[in-house]
Parts: C-alpha cells; sequence; structure tokens
C-alpha cells in the first residue's frame, strides 16, 4: 500500500501494528522461562500472509540459541486439532504461538491445551494472558489507535497523507499471569517479573491485575 515506511508516496499512511515480526522477541522470553527445554513448538497459519517471515525468524532464532522448532500448522478447526496432537506426540517443551487473526479467534481451545499439557506458551495479544495464558508480548493496540487517530486529525486538517511517515509501536505489553505459572510448576524468574509490565494473578477477564 506504500512505497516504504518514510516516504509512502502515496495517498496511505498510518500506523502498523508490528505483532508478527517480534516471534524472535517472544521466543526469547520463553526461553528465560524454560531455559532447559531444547524443543520448542510453534503454532503458525500458513494461509496468514506474514507466516513465511514469521517461520523465517523463528528458526533463525531457535538456530542461534542452538534449540530445536517444532512447527504445526492450521488455517481451520480440522487443522487446529491436528496441530495439538503433533505437539503432543513431538512431546514439545514449551509453545509459541504466532500473531494471527484466526488464532485469536480459537484463544479459549488454545490456551486449554496448553494448559491441560502443562506447556509453558507465549502470546501476541495481553488477551491471552488474561484468559488463562502463562505470558503475552506485543504491540500495546490502544497506543497504535491513538497514534492513528492523531494522523487522521492532521488529514483532516490539511496534511497529505504520502507527506506522512508510516509510524510503528512505540509501547510493548508485557504480562505475566502468576495464577498459570502455579498451575503449571513453573517459577518465572524474578528478573522477568520485574520487567512485566502487567502481573495477571487470577485467570479470565475478571482477574486482578497488577501495573508495574
Amino acid at each position: 500500500m506504500v512505497d516504504s515506511y518514510n516516504r509512502p508516496g502515496r495517498n496511505a499512511t498510518g500506523c502498523v501494528i508490528l505483532s508478527n515480526d517480534i516471534e524472535a522477541k517472544r521466543l526469547g522470553l520463553l526461553r528465560e522461562i524454560v531455559p532447559a527445554a531444547m524443543l520448542f513448538g510453534a503454532m503458525l497459519n500458513p494461509n496468514f500472509p506474514p507466516a513465511a517471515g514469521q517461520l523465517h525468524d523463528l528458526e533463525t532464532a531457535a538456530a542461534n540459541i542452538g534449540r530445536q522448532l517444532f512447527v504445526a500448522k492450521a488455517s481451520n478447526d480440522a487443522e487446529l486439532d491436528a496441530s495439538f496432537a503433533a505437539l503432543t506426540h513431538e512431546s514439545v517443551a514449551a509453545l509459541i504461538v504466532a500473531s494471527d487473526p484466526f488464532f485469536d479467534t480459537r484463544r479459549t481451545r488454545i490456551i486449554a491445551f496448553a494448559t491441560e499439557n502443562r506447556l509453558p506458551a507465549i502470546y501476541h495479544n495481553r488477551g491471552y494472558a488474561f484468559d488463562g495464558g502463562l505470558i503475552s508480548y506485543g504491540p500495546n493496540i490502544p497506543d497504535a489507535y491513538q497514534q492513528a487517530g492523531a494522523y487522521a486529525g492532521r488529514i483532516l486538517n490539511g496534511a497529505k497523507p504520502n507527506d506522512l511517515p508510516v509510524t510503528q509501536p512505540t509501547k510493548f505489553d508485557f504480562v505475566i499471569n502468576l495464577k498459570t505459572a502455579k498451575v503449571l510448576g513453573i517459577s518465572i524468574p524474578a528478573q522477568l517479573l520485574a520487567r512485566a509490565d502487567e502481573v495477571n494473578r487470577m485467570t479470565g477477564s475478571s482477574g486482578f491485575s497488577e501495573s508495574l
């Protein structure tokens, strides 16, 4: 839609949400929680356009830290069930659920699978952590909306979209669910707790949260 972030060059601009560009960062955070894990599982949707980049980033990150990566792909419910079975069969030690809209619509099922199989898992959206997922790391969506709203105001006041660089997220949320950690029998390292933006101490959307 644009020629580049700095110079859109067309009648479009805005804020790009880089949730699918930080899979390697998520793998690193998960490794800090389960440093002894040698085989990580990853769930990807092959029909999601950024999937090839997500896979490349995860494979590169895993190789850089000397870990193996088993990838399960799903774009519908039948494939999701097959992915669960494959991840269980491979005995992965931890799970990265890649950023993807389809997975978001199956959030409850994915969290339940991870919990039932005692799999430490990381997700891209804070909603997962508040619904019972162990940890999440991703862009602060309200901040991105605020940036988009500011641009809308500037354009309504006469600015040309092709003169406004495409902005990128400036805030990221790192959320830890300590209730889930207890259920999984995992002790969260103190340095991770200190870095967390929020620590959710109860499962469910009504759970109490501490902003750190």
